[in-house]
């Protein structure tokens, strides 16, 4: 009787922990809803920076500015997005193994500096005793692009100061509910990307002139980057974490299947027992 009451309580836990997966889950689908449409928004401005660059750098012949300066690589700074909850599967440490992947292969020899958007990044790397030199983590005061353009100005001082020759930005691109691929971007130097050439960008006259434009242009590109990248790793931990919470849902049910059909075994073993007992027990008299 006392297998019986465990396996009974034990159905009870699941079912309670099954409730709180599935408004989890409902959760993580609403705010995943929000993210994407923010993506689908922020997108195309990101991609017409880069194409504004790209036509800058083709219609003059030489531009002069600190951030696109390429100097030697010495000094890499390496801004890793996470997530500041867990329970979304592996989305964290898919993130945390591709930042040391790429600092195993990329930053080896070289002065490497951290610095971290979310606590789950910061929280593994300052277990391992890795110095940080920044983090940032949204709230209700600061989130979204007023957060972007503080980490734009904080890398854009440090960059100019020769702190870094090298900017790289480790954050989730964002593919679907089901998949969400860890991306490594340079920032810094900013190199525009060439052969993407559209009708809009041929034969345009810039007023002042291009280094003008630049000036006011490469710091809104750099913190419009570092925006989709927030936004990004956003909706790949909201699609992450529903995708645990269904996973997890499901095998509680299963869990529960299972354990019911145990119960009503054990149950009906018992009453058995008990008829068996009670038989003997009346041919005995």
């Amino acid at each position: 009787m006392a297998n019986l009451k465990d396996i009974k309580k034990r159905i009870g836990s699941l079912k309670n922990t099954s409730q709180i997966t599935k408004a989890m889950k409902m959760v993580s689908a609403a705010k995943l809803r929000r993210a994407q449409v923010s993506i689908v928004a922020a997108r195309p401005y990101a991609e017409k920076m880069q194409a504004l660059l790209a036509s800058l750098s083709e219609g003059a012949e030489s531009l002069n500015h600190p951030l696109l300066e390429v100097r030697a690589s010495k000094k890499v700074a390496v801004i890793l997005f996470t997530s500041d909850r867990g329970l979304c599967g592996g989305f964290n440490a898919n993130l945390i193994k591709k930042a040391e992947a790429f600092s195993a292969e990329s930053c080896t020899g070289k002065d490497r500096t951290m610095l971290f958007y979310g606590k789950k990044g910061r929280d593994h790397f300052n277990r391992r005793n890795a110095e940080i030199a920044g983090f940032y983590q949204a709230s209700v005061d600061k989130s979204g692009y007023a957060l972007a353009k503080e980490i734009s100005d904080d890398i854009i001082a440090a960059y100019t100061a020769g702190d870094y020759d090298e900017v790289y930005l480790v954050s989730g691109h964002f593919k679907s509910a089901m998949t969400q691929i860890p991306t490594v971007e340079k920032l810094l130097p900013v190199v525009p990307e060439e052969g993407k050439e559209s009708p809009e960008t041929v034969d345009v006259i810039y007023e002042p002139d291009p280094e003008a434009i630049l000036e006011g242009l490469i710091p809104k590109y750099i913190s419009s980057q570092i925006y989709k990248a927030i936004l990004e790793t956003a909706a790949s931990e909201h699609g992450a974490r529903m995708s645990a919470m269904d996973s997890a849902s499901k095998n509680a049910s299963e869990m529960i299947g299972n354990l019911t059909v145990q119960y009503n075994r054990a149950r009906q073993a018992a009453i058995t027992t008990e008829l068996m007992d009670i038989i003997n027990g009346a041919q005995a008299v």
